[in-house]
């Protein structure tokens, strides 16, 4: 993985990481609107409407000039075509950033996850020079935790009934990478 610095850009095997812009709103909201999306992540609402996506996608390029957080549209590197996102948030006083990251259900399963974090990690390494990376996500998604594992990353702990979605207590499980040149 290269990054780009002029264009704010990302690019992997098959993917393109790069800033999200307004016309992605239609092909975000598509995606997002999605119940299976939403029971699986802790802040997309749902339904997930245009102006959802944005007022998301208004905030991001501010957020990224504060060095607040880097939110990148992942896109099929030859056809352009959105299949989701994924963010790395910034603390700089612990020089640690989470990891987000969703993508459209129509492209679960197809590795595009563990592929964007592997350049969203390199990133937060090697440009930002974190010192650690971590993810969280619910006990009842395997599969994320399954992508977290492939990245080398570490199960720090599990947080019983820490977040309430749907009416119901979810556990968290907390994953963490230490950068290996530190």
């Amino acid at each position: 993985m290269q990054y780009n610095h002029t264009n704010n850009t990302m690019t992997t095997k098959r993917l393109h990481l790069r800033l999200f812009q307004t016309s992605d709103a239609p092909a975000a909201t598509k995606l997002c609107n999605n119940y299976n999306l939403f029971k699986h992540t802790l802040h997309l609402p749902y339904p997930y409407s245009i102006e959802d996506a944005l007022t998301w996608i208004a905030r991001q390029l501010e957020n990224f000039n504060a060095d607040k957080s880097y939110e990148f549209a992942m896109t099929n590197k030859e056809t352009g075509e959105l299949v989701g996102a994924i963010a790395l948030t910034n603390n700089q006083r612990f020089q640690h950033g989470e990891i987000a990251y969703w993508v459209g259900e129509e492209y679960w399963g197809l590795g595009y996850a563990t592929e964007a974090a592997q350049a969203i990690i390199q990133f937060a390494f090697n440009e930002k020079q974190y010192h650690k990376v971590f993810a969280r996500c619910f006990s009842s998604n395997p599969a994320s935790g399954r992508v977290l594992q492939k990245l080398g990353m570490e199960k720090e702990g599990l947080l019983k009934d820490h977040v309430r979605k749907e009416g119901r207590f979810k556990d968290l499980v907390y994953y963490g990478l230490i950068n290996p040149a530190h």
